[in-house]
Protein backbone atom coordinates (compact mmCIF):
# COMPACT_ATOMS: atom_id res chain seq x y z
CA UNK A 1 0.00 0.00 0.00
CA UNK A 2 1.24 3.37 -0.76
CA UNK A 3 1.30 5.98 2.15
CA UNK A 4 -2.15 7.60 1.05
CA UNK A 5 -4.20 4.37 0.81
CA UNK A 6 -2.40 3.38 4.30
CA UNK A 7 -3.76 6.89 5.98
CA UNK A 8 -7.34 6.44 3.87
CA UNK A 9 -7.42 2.56 5.40
CA UNK A 10 -6.80 3.92 8.87
CA UNK A 11 -9.36 6.57 8.79
CA UNK A 12 -11.77 4.22 7.69
CA UNK A 13 -10.94 1.53 10.21
CA UNK A 14 -11.69 3.79 12.79
CA UNK A 15 -14.80 5.15 11.22
CA UNK A 16 -15.67 1.71 10.85
CA UNK A 17 -15.55 1.36 14.89
CA UNK A 18 -17.43 4.61 15.36
CA UNK A 19 -20.17 2.64 12.89
CA UNK A 20 -21.20 0.28 16.06
CA UNK A 21 -20.99 -2.43 13.46
CA UNK A 22 -18.64 -5.15 14.93
CA UNK A 23 -18.69 -6.79 11.31
CA UNK A 24 -17.66 -3.37 9.57
CA UNK A 25 -14.63 -3.61 12.26
CA UNK A 26 -13.87 -7.19 11.31
CA UNK A 27 -14.40 -6.45 7.60
CA UNK A 28 -11.20 -4.93 7.95
CA UNK A 29 -9.03 -8.18 8.65
CA UNK A 30 -8.24 -10.93 6.25
CA UNK A 31 -10.37 -13.77 6.90
CA UNK A 32 -7.99 -15.38 9.06
CA UNK A 33 -6.48 -12.36 9.93
CA UNK A 34 -6.09 -11.98 14.04
CA UNK A 35 -6.25 -9.43 16.97
CA UNK A 36 -5.00 -9.25 19.98
CA UNK A 37 -5.29 -6.76 22.85
CA UNK A 38 -2.10 -6.03 25.51
CA UNK A 39 -0.78 -8.98 24.89
CA UNK A 40 -3.76 -11.09 25.05
CA UNK A 41 -4.74 -14.43 23.18
CA UNK A 42 -5.30 -13.07 19.67
CA UNK A 43 -8.66 -13.73 18.36
CA UNK A 44 -8.32 -15.30 14.95
CA UNK A 45 -10.73 -15.14 11.99
CA UNK A 46 -13.27 -12.36 11.42
CA UNK A 47 -16.09 -13.31 13.88
CA UNK A 48 -13.25 -13.65 16.55
CA UNK A 49 -12.18 -10.18 15.46
CA UNK A 50 -16.04 -9.01 15.51
CA UNK A 51 -16.55 -9.83 18.63
CA UNK A 52 -13.62 -8.21 20.66
CA UNK A 53 -14.92 -5.25 18.52
CA UNK A 54 -18.78 -6.21 19.97
CA UNK A 55 -17.76 -6.18 23.42
CA UNK A 56 -15.76 -2.16 23.36
CA UNK A 57 -19.10 -1.49 21.44
CA UNK A 58 -21.57 -2.74 24.26
CA UNK A 59 -19.07 -1.09 26.93
CA UNK A 60 -19.02 1.90 24.91
CA UNK A 61 -22.76 2.87 23.38
CA UNK A 62 -21.42 6.13 22.30
CA UNK A 63 -17.85 5.03 21.84
CA UNK A 64 -15.66 7.43 19.06
CA UNK A 65 -12.51 6.29 17.62
CA UNK A 66 -10.34 8.97 16.39
CA UNK A 67 -7.16 8.31 14.39
CA UNK A 68 -4.66 10.09 15.36
CA UNK A 69 -1.33 9.35 13.57
CA UNK A 70 0.46 5.94 11.74
CA UNK A 71 3.84 4.93 12.23
CA UNK A 72 6.69 2.69 11.05
CA UNK A 73 6.86 -0.23 13.57
CA UNK A 74 9.67 -2.69 12.71
CA UNK A 75 7.97 -4.80 9.92
CA UNK A 76 4.20 -3.03 10.01
CA UNK A 77 2.67 0.20 10.73
CA UNK A 78 1.03 1.46 14.26
CA UNK A 79 -1.90 2.89 13.84
CA UNK A 80 -2.41 5.13 16.84
CA UNK A 81 -5.96 5.53 18.13
CA UNK A 82 -8.10 7.62 20.64
CA UNK A 83 -11.68 5.98 22.54
CA UNK A 84 -13.94 8.72 23.98
CA UNK A 85 -17.37 7.06 25.29
CA UNK A 86 -19.21 6.45 28.06
CA UNK A 87 -19.16 3.37 30.08
CA UNK A 88 -22.68 1.37 30.22
CA UNK A 89 -21.65 0.30 33.30
CA UNK A 90 -20.70 2.70 35.31
CA UNK A 91 -21.86 6.10 33.05
CA UNK A 92 -18.25 7.43 33.67
CA UNK A 93 -16.43 9.01 30.47
CA UNK A 94 -13.40 7.65 29.39
CA UNK A 95 -10.77 8.94 27.31
CA UNK A 96 -7.86 6.71 26.18
CA UNK A 97 -5.06 6.46 23.56
CA UNK A 98 -3.37 3.73 22.32
CA UNK A 99 -1.99 1.62 18.97
CA UNK A 100 -2.36 -1.42 17.28
CA UNK A 101 0.85 -2.57 15.24
CA UNK A 102 -0.45 -4.06 11.88
CA UNK A 103 0.79 -6.23 9.29
CA UNK A 104 -0.98 -5.88 5.81
CA UNK A 105 -1.32 -9.01 3.57
CA UNK A 106 -1.08 -8.73 -0.20
CA UNK A 107 -4.76 -8.15 0.01
CA UNK A 108 -4.48 -5.15 1.13
CA UNK A 109 -6.22 -6.59 4.47
CA UNK A 110 -4.54 -6.15 8.27
CA UNK A 111 -3.19 -10.27 8.51
CA UNK A 112 -2.22 -9.72 12.37
CA UNK A 113 -2.63 -6.76 14.69
CA UNK A 114 -1.35 -5.97 17.79
CA UNK A 115 -2.81 -3.31 20.34
CA UNK A 116 -2.12 -1.88 23.07
CA UNK A 117 -2.96 0.73 25.78
CA UNK A 118 -2.70 1.79 29.92
CA UNK A 119 -4.93 -0.92 31.43
CA UNK A 120 -4.18 0.67 34.57
CA UNK A 121 -5.31 4.35 33.33
CA UNK A 122 -8.42 2.78 31.26
CA UNK A 123 -9.65 0.94 34.59
CA UNK A 124 -9.21 4.46 36.32
CA UNK A 125 -11.35 6.34 34.24
CA UNK A 126 -14.10 3.22 34.26
CA UNK A 127 -14.15 3.45 37.89
CA UNK A 128 -14.24 7.07 37.98
CA UNK A 129 -11.21 7.37 40.37
CA UNK A 130 -9.81 10.56 40.66
CA UNK A 131 -6.01 11.12 38.71
CA UNK A 132 -3.45 11.88 42.21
Amino acid sequence: MTSDELNDFAASYARAWCSHNPESVAAFFAENGSLSVNDGPPAVGRAAVAEIARGFMRDFPDMIVTFDKLEPHGDGTAFHWTLTGTHAGTGNHVQISGYEVWKIDNAGLIAESSGQFDTAEYERQVKGVPEL
